[in-house]
């Protein structure tokens, strides 16, 4: 019996899964000396008839081992490669080289790219030679910066005089004013607000000494962290405060004028009533009098100013001494009088104050009337109330209402 001499010598047959990306399985038979590029021939066959027409086609294929996820070498045999029986390889077309740009192409580009570039200092510089100088007014730009503090003035003094009618309406005003005339009287100096003692204890001052800055520079955290690092080496630095006033005598003229109020009960009485609240009032706008920067006074001076108009320019720009002092120099707008000019009560801006529902609530409480008059003399004492349960709420709307009627 004769026998061909290939198949004697044949390798071992391997029975492989052949798979495509477009889903194509099949099985390919195939001896184990076969090459890489003719097992890839015999998919191609398979999977895309005809192909092999065009010469590209097998050199644009490759086939991975699926489980090593190894590309393999066209060149090797499949013993070579140490692909098993069983085993499952991909099939998968190759990605089209990257094209090179064309020349003009990159010019083009390169052109586009200097033509969106910023233009650099000696390109500005030459393209407006020959413009006209300008000067910036200075004194504007500070007005600018100064209309959300100068129209917020104007509003409190407003709504200081209505919410004083309101509160005289209330037959237990006088009562209430009493109660908040005595709460004012009772440890003022104590108060001490939060959030500017915990500014200063997290910079690490201690929290004594920091407490007596704050109340030395009226809550102001700049001013008290100044104050700290000028007497860091003081030996008095920790030394108390003196006390202030005796308790005593506000407390007995209140019960005294208590009892006055607490006499007559007719149309006299009224009268006196109404006499008291008045005075009550006054004496609240005593307590909240506007206190200058000693040291600021101290500077502003030593230029040459007159102490009356240090004053009036610290009363003006909130304790600020630069502020202060470019207003000596300026135009000195607005003036201490305008200070105590309200907001025209007619005003869209004021209407709609009036109108929201948490400022009319607020208007009826004494403490919001403390609170404005307290704003109103010293402005460096607004994050205090702002972050008061009562008046903070009111606050607040005040200055969205603003900030929304602004921007129309």
């Amino acid at each position: 019996m004769f026998v061909q001499e290939e198949k004697i010598f044949a390798g071992k047959v391997l029975r492989l899964h052949v798979c495509t990306m477009e889903g194509a399985e099949w099985l390919e038979e195939v001896p184990e000396d076969t090459t890489v590029e003719k097992l890839k021939e015999r998919c191609l066959k398979h999977c895309l008839p005809g192909s092999l027409e065009d010469p590209k086609t097998v050199t644009h294929h490759k086939l991975i081992h699926a489980t090593s996820e190894k590309v393999l070498t066209d060149t090797k045999t499949v013993l070579e490669e140490n692909i098993q029986d069983r085993d499952v390889l991909l099939l998968v077309k190759k990605r089209a080289p990257m094209l090179l740009p064309k020349m003009s192409d990159v010019v083009a580009e390169e052109k586009r790219k200097q033509e969106q570039k910023a233009p650099d200092k000696d390109a500005i510089l030459k393209a407006t030679a020959n413009l006209p100088a300008r000067s910036v007014d200075r004194s504007v730009t500070h007005h600018n910066m100064r209309d959300f503090q100068t129209e917020l003035r104007k509003i409190l003094v407003s709504l200081i005089e209505v919410a004083q009618k309101l509160l005289a309406l209330n037959p237990d005003a006088v009562e209430l004013f009493k109660k908040a005339n005595a709460m004012l009287d009772e440890d003022e100096e104590d108060r001490v607000d939060e959030i500017a003692l915990r500014q200063l204890t997290e910079m690490g001052f201690p929290e004594s000494r920091a407490v007596k800055a704050l109340r030395l520079n009226h809550m102001s955290v700049t001013q008290a962290m100044e104050w700290l690092i000028e007497h860091a080496d003081d030996p008095s630095v920790d030394a108390p405060l003196p006390g202030s006033a005796p308790a005593e005598a506000p407390a007995e003229g209140a019960a005294s004028s208590a009892e006055a109020a607490a006499g007559p009960s007719s149309e006299e009485g009224g009268e006196e009533a109404k006499d008291e609240l008045t005075e009550i009032f006054k004496k609240i706008r005593r307590k909240r009098e506007f206190r200058p920067d000693p040291r600021a006074v101290i500077a502003l001076m030593e230029m040459g100013f007159d102490e009356k108009e240090v004053v009036d320019a610290l009363r003006v720009n909130n304790n600020q001494q630069n502020a202060a002092c470019e207003w000596l120099l300026g135009d000195r707008k607005p003036s201490p009088e305008d200070l105590d000019k309200g907001i025209d009560t007619n005003s869209p801006l004021f209407q709609a104050i009036l109108e929201n529902p948490v400022v009319q609530l607020g208007l009826t409480n004494p403490k919001t009337l403390l609170a404005f008059e307290d704003m109103l003399e010293n402005p460096l004492n607004s994050t205090q109330w702002m972050n008061d349960p009562e008046t903070g709420p009111v606050m607040l709307q005040i200055s969205r209402i603003f900030q929304t009627l602004n921007r129309t």
